[in-house]
C-alpha cells in the first residue's frame, strides 16, 4: 500500500466524526492519530481559562438533530451528515411554521446545491442547513424542529508531539481537527502531518527537534501559546513553522506568506515549490486565513508559513459538503507529504560553509574534477563550482540554491565532498 493511500484510508475512517472546536468528536480523531504516532501526548484545557485575550469555551456535544413535517416524516437529518446542524447549537425541541423555520436554516445561496458549514461558537443560538434548493421546497407545513444538544464546562483537547533532535531548535508543524465532515478543510492537514511525524522518527539523525501540534482553530493555537512556557520556548527556539491545512487535493500547490515573508520557513518553502512545483500559486500574508494568523500575531511573531495544494477559502467546494471524500486522493495527499518531505529534508541539510583554500581549490588531485580538459566536460561540476564560489561565510545552501538556480537536493551531496576532502568548513551563526 502506497503511503498516500494510507493516509487517504486514515481520512476516510476519520470523515464521520462530528468534530468541533471542543468535544468527543475532537478526542475520537486525536486518538486515531495517536495510533500512527503513539508518542502523541494529549491535553485538556478546562472550559473558562483566560488564553491571552480569550476564554476557552464551554464543551458543546450533540447527539441528534432533524425537522419533520407534520406526518411525521424527516424533512432533515444530522445522521445523514453532521453538516446538517450549526456547530455549537442550543437544544431546541419546538413546532413552528415555515416562515418560522426558515429563519434558522443556513444556506449558501451562491451555490445552490451544497449545504454550508456553519458555526456560532461564541453567540449562543440554535440553527440548521440545508441546500437552497431544499429549502426553496419545502412546503408550507406546520414543522417540528429537534437539536438534542448540550452546552456545558468541560475542557478544549490537543495533541503534541516532540521528536527530540541533536540540538534544541526546532521546527514547528501545526494543524487543526475542529471542522465537521470535510475532507480537504479538515483531514488532509492531521493526515498529511502525523505520517511526517512517523517518517521524521524514522531518521537516523535529526538536526531539529520536530514540534507537533493537532489544535482546533484559532482558538486552540492561542489556547495552546499561552500553556505553561510554550510562547516563550517557542519564541526562542522555533527556527521555521509551517501550519499544514488543505493539502489533500490534485489541483495545485499554494503558498502563503509569513507576515513580512522573510523567514527561514518562507525561504525554503519557496525554493523547492520553485524546483520541484514550478507552477505553484503564491499568496502574501494578505491572503491568510488559517491558524499562520495567530503564529504571526503582533508579540508572538514566530517564523510561520503555510503551503497548501488548494488554497483555504479559495476551492469551490471550501466549508461545504462538497468537500467530501471524492475531492482529496492518495495521489493528491502523497503530493504534499513529498513537498514537506523535501521541505524539511532541506532545512535538515541547510548549512553555511566557507572555502577553506584561498583562490580557487584544486579538484583534480582530489579527484572531483575532471582529469582532461574537453569541451562539455566542465558541464558536468558546474554547481560545483557554483557552489565553491559562493561557500564564502555568508549564505546558507538554500541561498546559494536560489542564486546559482540548482535545487538545494543537488547541492548537498556536493557539500558533502567538499567536507569530506577538507575543502568546507561550516560557520556556526
Amino acid at each position: 500500500m502506497t503511503i498516500g493511500k494510507e493516509m487517504y484510508d486514515l481520512c476516510a475512517k476519520l470523515f464521520p466524526y462530528c468534530r468541533s472546536i471542543t468535544g468527543d468528536g475532537v478526542r475520537k480523531t486525536l486518538h486515531d492519530l495517536k495510533a500512527v504516532v503513539p508518542e502523541m501526548t494529549l491535553h485538556e484545557v478546562p472550559s473558562g481559562t483566560r488564553v491571552f485575550d480569550w476564554t476557552v469555551p464551554k464543551e458543546w456535544r450533540i447527539r441528534d438533530a432533524w425537522i419533520k413535517n407534520s406526518k411525521g416524516e424527516k424533512v432533515l437529518d444530522f445522521h445523514e451528515t453532521n453538516l446538517r446542524v450549526m456547530g455549537y447549537s442550543l437544544p431546541l425541541d419546538e413546532k413552528m411554521s415555515l416562515d418560522e423555520l426558515k429563519k434558522i436554516i443556513y444556506t449558501q445561496p451562491d451555490q445552490p446545491d451544497v449545504i454550508p458549514y456553519v458555526t456560532s461558537y461564541y453567540k449562543e443560538r440554535s440553527g440548521f442547513c440545508m441546500t437552497q434548493l431544499e429549502k426553496d421546497a419545502l412546503p408550507e407545513d406546520t414543522y417540528h424542529a429537534y437539536i438534542d444538544s448540550e452546552l456545558f464546562d468541560g475542557s478544549l483537547t490537543y495533541g503534541e508531539v516532540i521528536l527530540p533532535g541533536e540540538t534544541d531548535d526546532e521546527i514547528l508543524l501545526s494543524t487543526y481537527d475542529c471542522h465537521p465532515s470535510m475532507a480537504n478543510n479538515e483531514l488532509s492537514g492531521p493526515a498529511v502531518s502525523v505520517y511526517l511525524a512517523k517518517w521524521l522518527k524514522t531518521l537516523p539523525h535529526r538536526h531539529y527537534t520536530y514540534r507537533f501540534v493537532y489544535i482546533p482553530e484559532t482558538i486552540g493555537s492561542i489556547t495552546y501559546m499561552s500553556q505553561g512556557d510554550h510562547l516563550a520556548h517557542m519564541k526562542k527556539h522555533v527556527k521555521a513553522g509551517f501550519n499544514l491545512s488543505c493539502v489533500g487535493d490534485d489541483r495545485t500547490y499554494t503558498y502563503v506568506a509569513s507576515r513580512y515573508g522573510d523567514t527561514l520557513a518562507d525561504r525554503v518553502a519557496k525554493n523547492v515549490l520553485h524546483f520541484h512545483y514550478p507552477k505553484y500559486e503564491a499568496r502574501s500574508f494578505l491572503y491568510r486565513g488559517s491558524d499562520e494568523r495567530q503564529y504571526n500575531a503582533p508579540g508572538i511573531e514566530l517564523p510561520v508559513c503555510a503551503v497548501c495544494r488548494s488554497k483555504y477559502g479559495e476551492y469551490p467546494e471550501y466549508h461545504t459538503s462538497k468537500d467530501d471524500m471524492g475531492l482529496i486522493s492518495p495521489s493528491g495527499l502523497e503530493g504534499a507529504y513529498r513537498a514537506y518531505q523535501l521541505m524539511l529534508e532541506a532545512l535538515e541539510a541547510n548549512r553555511t560553509y566557507r572555502v577553506t583554500c584561498y583562490g580557487e581549490p584544486q579538484l583534480g588531485k582530489r579527484g572531483l574534477y575532471p582529469t582532461i580538459s574537453q569541451k562539455g566536460s566542465y558541464d558536468g561540476i558546474k554547481a560545483m563550482t557554483d557552489l565553491i564560489t559562493y561557500a564564502d561565510g555568508r549564505n546558507d545552501l538554500i541561498a546559494i540554491s536560489d542564486r546559482i538556480g540548482v535545487p538545494v537536493h543537488d547541492l548537498i551531496p556536493i557539500a558533502k565532498k567538499m567536507l569530506d576532502a577538507g575543502l568546507f568548513e561550516e560557520v556556526e551563526e
